[in-house]
């Protein structure tokens, strides 16, 4: 129910409340006046009728004052008088009159009271009729008349009526006080509360889902109008700083697209000597069997072949030049469906040279199945660039480099969250001299190294799990002195292999 509403109701409640005590009080009083002016009224008559009735049963005796009595009773329409002989009255009450009612049932108190010479009243039911009975005891000056009292009973039906009428009135005026401020209520409440109240619910909605454009024009002077000025004046710097904010991410994602890049270009430094040494033997080919040819020592089928040699080492002195340009060239980040292990295979093959001059063997483990991912090829064969080059600077001459490529059930750490689940990963394991355990925290610490001056910055792991948590995975390392490490990217699978897959296809078809 909108506050409105409730409002109504609740000052509608408020209101039929007041008129029903308002009604309670007012029959209440009603009632007792009615009742009061009808005892007056009795009680006038009476003592009227017992002044006469005294007189001529003592002047004329009580035959005459019993016909005056029911003269008078016949006269009246409202009200009925009898004679009742005091000596007569027995316990249990009255016997009929001469119209056939009953009087009440008398206790012995009220009879008592009467014999003293006091007035008595007394409600009962007399057949469907509730009447009001009043007894005034009669005072003769002669001894010889017996003691009697005089009879007067009124009908309560019309004052049952009255009360009765007055409810309905009270009812109908409640009704329509409540139906006429209900819609006043109803009215001004939607006006003043509900329209303001529904704009400022409609401006947090779009608040919430980042619109923040849109002043809210509410020009009541009054608190709704004061929280519609601030929420516009809060708009307003949340626009500002969301600016700012913008801002500052597109210029740290340049700087870290720049440390990126420069951590490429560290390795590609790193590389560099390991290909000049591979560029070597096939320039010494070329240039021999070149001079064979241009000396003319070599013709026919001799010439061909020689010719087919140069051509094979040109290609692949292009195809490693290609390598080290592709890797350290800057380009703009793009998720793209591909097979994990061709990542790692590529990485591999570019880092062969180097292994080879350091003596360390590097092998790649990886099923038969494809293990699907979407990422940045680019970036994530940085990552392995650097793990793989980290392994194999920790390695001993002849020692070995293992890269394997699978899929896995593991729990995200607490900075990433969810469940377990299962995820795609590359593992590069080293059997170097190992990470001393309190050095562990820090391996992804920017600018931390344990390598000698001059082989690292200390930022190749620190750019490798930024570019691993863009991706939504992690970095685990495990290390143990004298043994060696194993660090292991765990990537997320993603939600429809097959149209990955599919992608996949129509890349090479297109390629």
């Amino acid at each position: 129910m909108r506050l409105a509403r409730k409002l109504t109701l609740a000052l509608l409640l408020g209101i039929a409340l007041v008129m029903a005590v308002s009604a309670s009080l007012q029959v209440t009083r009603e009632r007792e006046l009615f009742a009061s002016d009808t005892a007056a009224d009795e009680l006038e008559i009476a003592r009227a009728v017992r002044a006469a009735v005294a007189f001529i049963a003592t002047s004329d005796g009580v035959e005459r004052a019993e016909a005056l009595v029911r003269a008078v009773d016949a006269a009246e329409r409202r009200t009925r008088l009898r004679w009742v002989a005091l000596d007569d009255l027995p316990g249990d009450g009255l016997q009929p009159d001469a119209r056939g009612m009953d009087g009440p049932h008398l206790d012995g108190a009220a009879i008592a009271v009467l014999r003293a010479g006091r007035e008595v009243s007394v409600e009962e039911q007399v057949g469907d009729d509730r009447r009001r009975f009043t007894y005034l005891p009669v005072v003769s000056a002669n001894d010889e008349v017996r003691p009697f009292a005089i009879e007067v009973s009124e009908s309560l039906a019309p004052q049952a009526a009255y009360i009765r009428g007055s409810q309905v009135h009270i009812v109908l005026k409640t009704l329509l006080i409540i139906g006429v401020c209900g819609l006043v209520v109803s009215f001004v409440g939607m006006w003043l509360v509900g329209r303001p109240i529904q704009a400022l619910s409609e401006k947090t909605r779009r608040i919430g889902e980042g619109d923040l454009a849109g002043p809210l024009d509410l020009p009541q002077n009054d608190e709704i109008g004061a929280l519609a000025r601030d929420i516009n004046a809060m708009c307003e710097h949340l626009a500002m700083a969301q600016e700012r904010a913008q801002s500052e991410a597109e210029m740290r994602l340049t700087m870290l697209e720049q440390l990126r890049h420069a951590d490429r270009l560290k390795t590609v430094g790193q590389l560099a000597s390991g290909v000049a040494h591979e560029l070597g033997t096939p320039l010494n080919v070329v240039s021999g069997r070149a001079k064979l040819i241009a000396d003319r020592r070599v013709d026919g089928d001799e010439a061909a072949d020689s010719a087919r040699i140069v051509m094979e080492q040109a290609e692949r002195m292009a195809v490693i030049i290609r390598q080290l340009l592709d890797f350290s060239r800057r380009r703009e980040p793009r998720l793209l469906a591909g097979d994990l292990g061709d990542i790692a295979a590529r990485t591999v093959e570019m880092l062969a040279t180097l292994a080879r001059k350091r003596r360390v063997a590097v092998t790649l483990e990886r099923g038969a199945e494809p293990t699907l991912v979407v990422v940045d090829h680019g970036q994530l064969q940085q990552v392995l660039t650097n793990l793989v080059v980290n392994a194999i600077q920790a390695s001993p001459p002849g020692g070995h480099v293992t890269v394997s490529v699978g899929r896995t059930v593991a729990q995200p750490p607490s900075d990433v969250g969810g469940p377990p689940a299962e995820h795609a990963f590359v593992r590069v394991a080293d059997g170097g001299h190992g990470i001393a355990p309190e050095h562990l925290p820090h391996v992804f610490d920017p600018f931390f190294t344990t390598k000698p001056v001059g082989e690292g910055t200390g930022l190749g792991l620190a750019v490798s799990y930024g570019i691993v948590r863009d991706h939504h995975g992690w970095i685990a390392v495990r290390s143990e002195v004298g043994v060696g490490s194993e660090l292991t990217v765990h990537l997320p699978l993603p939600d429809a292999p097959s149209a990955v897959v599919a992608t996949m296809q129509s890349a090479g078809a297109s390629a």
